[in-house]
């Protein structure tokens, strides 16, 4: 119900009346409006509201919009002015958006320099990547270590929680051809230790399996040591059967043949990692391409 007192431009006729607003308004009939008419006049008549002060003139404003309505010329005429209203609130609305978002790309940028962090988007990839390979390399050792750590047979508790366990021998070093490092969308539970060894054995023999403890509410990883480098490399190329897990290679340069490295790229562009000792050499040349692009762009 319209406020006693507003400018009659401010008015929405459609809602005095209790009706749906815009375009579901401007799609009534006039048999519509005239029942809500009816109805609203049965309920706001004077006569029924004797304590209310505005009762009069709360029912003179419901006759002027239901008259209103019922013409079709002037309610053509409301029409268009309400269009004219939601546009602009809606131009006013994205400007206000755009202007919030100014004003917080600024203040990123003077709080980053004030930290003496890289404002530049290049150099904030760049350290975005060398991050992810020292998280990778750091997962690594957290994961070697807890296989030297446990007893025969026993599975590693130091860093890491679900683990199928035990089927590598303990305190030999491991071969990074067989290590696959695995990764989903959603929380470490989403895939059990038992769960991730079934459907890697389809590549070959799965030795271990070690599932963080860490919780994150957006992604969940793990480590998937393959019986073979040639079952962990079958289990890169045929990556796509195990949507939506993601499958890097964890492995110095060398460690596979350059096809199987070219063939994984070409066939994945979202996983992470690309092998510790030329990640880097990756990340710079992937953002000479993206300056490349920019520039011819």
């Amino acid at each position: 119900m319209a406020a006693m007192g507003q400018e009659e431009d401010d008015i929405d006729h459609y809602e005095v009346l209790c009706l749906p607003s815009g375009e579901e308004g401007a799609a009534l009939t006039i048999e519509q409006i005239e029942k809500a008419y009816r109805t609203q006049s049965r309920l706001r008549h004077p006569d029924k509201r004797r304590d209310d002060p505005n009762a009069t003139a709360d029912f003179q404003r419901l006759a002027s919009s239901y008259k209103l309505l019922r013409d079709e010329s002037l309610r053509r005429q409301f029409d268009a002015r309400l269009r004219g209203r939601r546009e602009a609130a809606a131009r006013a609305a994205a400007a206000g958006v755009k202007r919030r978002k100014a004003v917080s790309d600024l203040e990123e940028r003077e709080r980053a320099a004030a930290a003496g962090q890289p404002t530049n988007p290049e150099e904030l990839a760049k350290r975005e990547m060398k991050q992810k390979a020292a998280d990778i390399e750091r997962e690594l050792e957290e994961f070697r270590s807890a296989k030297q750590a446990a007893p025969s047979g026993a599975g590693a508790t130091s860093a890491y929680g679900d683990k199928k366990g035990g089927a590598s021998q303990d305190g030999v070093k491991t071969d990074k051809g067989k290590i696959l490092k695995v990764s989903w969308d959603g929380s470490a539970d989403s895939y059990t230790a038992a769960k991730l060894e079934k459907l890697f054995q389809k590549f070959g023999e799965v030795e271990d399996v070690v599932i963080k403890t860490r919780k994150s509410r957006s992604k969940g990883s793990a480590i998937v040591v393959m019986g073979t480098k040639e079952a962990a490399l079958l289990a890169i190329q045929n990556h796509f059967s195990l949507f939506p897990l993601n499958v890097a290679p964890v492995q110095e340069s060398g460690g596979l043949p350059a096809r199987s490295t070219q063939a994984h790229e070409s066939r994945t562009s979202n996983i992470d990692g690309a092998g510790f000792s030329d990640l880097e050499a990756s990340v710079f040349r992937k953002l000479q391409e993206a300056q490349k692009r920019k520039q011819c762009g």
